[in-house]
């Protein structure tokens, strides 16, 4: 369990290095230059939007068909032990 919380925080220490000197870097430019392309950590990509889009709903759709195969998997156990306990 210490090996796994040591790596964590390893991992989380990097993070925040890798935050804290991208927020330095922005902070030394000037308001006149130009954006840096990944100035915004949370906005999407303009140009993967259709294709996060697409993969949504991929996975939507690949959750609905997981969900209905499951519940015909369900009733079928239902019924499978239904029959076992009647006869």
């Amino acid at each position: 369990m210490a090996d796994a919380t040591t790596a964590a925080r390893a991992r989380i220490d990097r993070a925040l290095a890798e935050l804290e000197r991208k927020i330095l870097e922005l902070k030394a430019r000037p308001a006149s230059a130009p954006a840096i392309a990944d100035d915004d950590l949370f906005a999407p990509r303009s140009s993967e939007k259709g294709a996060d889009a697409q993969r949504v709903a991929e996975l939507e759709a690949a959750g609905r068909e997981a969900s209905e195969a499951l519940g015909r998997a369900a009733r079928a156990v239902r019924e499978a032990l239904a029959e076992s306990e009647a006869g």
